[in-house]
């Protein structure tokens, strides 16, 4: 365990190099920040910190850079999140109460998220499997055809066309909306596939059966079973800002960032809205082991709809990349929740 003082040594390091991008040496420390004791003494404490691995020299002539254990151990001591202004947060909650659905609320989310931290941010749609039913709508658009529209209490909004085996009446498109609507509405999509089932069998004619026949199995094979987890991005040039971040190369990072199955592991922890989580370098999956995540949940604490995420270089404004991250995910859950 550090003493206190060599914690704020480590914090005054992380401070000055995630501001200035130059290796900090001690007298820029003395010079900068009032710790209180000697250039020696803060020598000494750099030592220490470099022999326990907080702390790294990039090159003999440079002061010196955290190590992501030294940014862990920073994260994790961290007493307060920087908080947003109150300009700050009027022009957030405007802008993300003007969404006219939910595809423009993630989109101003992303887009939101990639200018206050000026990093890669990702959003996750809200996962059908944790969704309820809110409507089922049922379009007749020709003899033979309809269209399913399946509404979630997310705002989410699911269609697809089916083709019958027969023509169809006006009353008979009336009557599947009911009965569509009274087996699913306000349930979770989970527990809908079980629950309509039965359905073809209760119809009351050879023609109703086959007609609903269709209508199940299309409902079963894309609105039940495939709980597709749709991801935006936004702000990837950002990675780009300094070269020093990223001295080899950004390819294993940009190519990390392509793959849906790596961007849903950042989400594997964003389980609780009111917590925010932070991985750093070799934590993170592989092809971001260079990089810095701040995630989190968005939805009612009881019932987390998906995460966010701010992604970047370990060299991270984390008090302020933890604050925004939580504020934005509080907004966006308030938004759904009125909607």
């Amino acid at each position: 365990m550090l003493d206190d003082r060599k914690l704020e040594v480590l914090r005054a390091i992380v401070e000055d190099y995630v501001s200035t991008q130059e290796p900090v040496g001690s007298k820029a420390l003395v010079e900068r920040h009032n710790l209180g004791v000697s250039p020696a003494t803060i020598r000494n404490d750099m030592a220490a910190l470099e022999e326990e691995g907080y702390i790294a020299q990039p090159h003999t002539s440079a002061g010196r850079v955290p190590t992501d254990k030294g940014y862990r151990l920073f994260v994790d001591r961290l007493s307060t999140v920087k908080p947003l202004s109150s300009p700050e947060r009027r022009a957030i909650q405007t802008f993300l109460e003007g969404a006219a659905d939910l595809d423009d609320v993630v989109l101003r989310t992303v887009k939101l998220l990639a200018q206050l931290t000026r990093q890669v941010a990702v959003v996750q749609y809200p996962s059908l499997s944790r969704s309820s039913v809110r409507h089922v709508e049922v379009v007749k658009l020709a003899h033979t055809r309809l269209l399913l529209v399946l509404i979630t209490d997310t705002g989410r909004v699911e269609q697809r066309v089916v083709e019958l085996p027969g023509p169809v009446s006006d009353a008979a498109v009336a009557d599947l909306r009911a009965t569509l609507n009274a087996h699913m509405n306000g349930r979770p999509l989970a527990d809908a596939g079980a629950l309509i089932l039965a359905l073809p069998q209760q119809a009351d004619s050879a023609e109703d059966r086959s007609v609903m026949t269709a209508v199940v199995a299309s409902m079963l094979e894309t609105l039940v079973e495939r709980f597709e987890d749709r991801i935006v991005l936004a702000g990837t040039a950002n990675l780009t800002r300094s070269v020093y971040d990223f001295p080899f190369t950004l390819r294993p990072v940009l190519e990390a960032l392509e793959e849906q199955v790596t961007l849903l592991k950042l989400f594997g922890e964003a389980v609780d809205p009111s917590r925010v989580s932070v991985r750093i370098g070799e934590e993170n999956p592989e092809g971001l082991t260079t990089t810095a995540v701040v995630s989190t949940a968005y939805g009612a604490q009881s019932r987390p709809l998906a995460g966010l995420a701010v992604l970047g270089p370990t060299r991270m404004d984390y008090p302020g990349a933890i604050g925004a991250v939580g504020a934005v995910a509080r907004y966006v859950g308030q938004i759904l929740a009125e909607g």
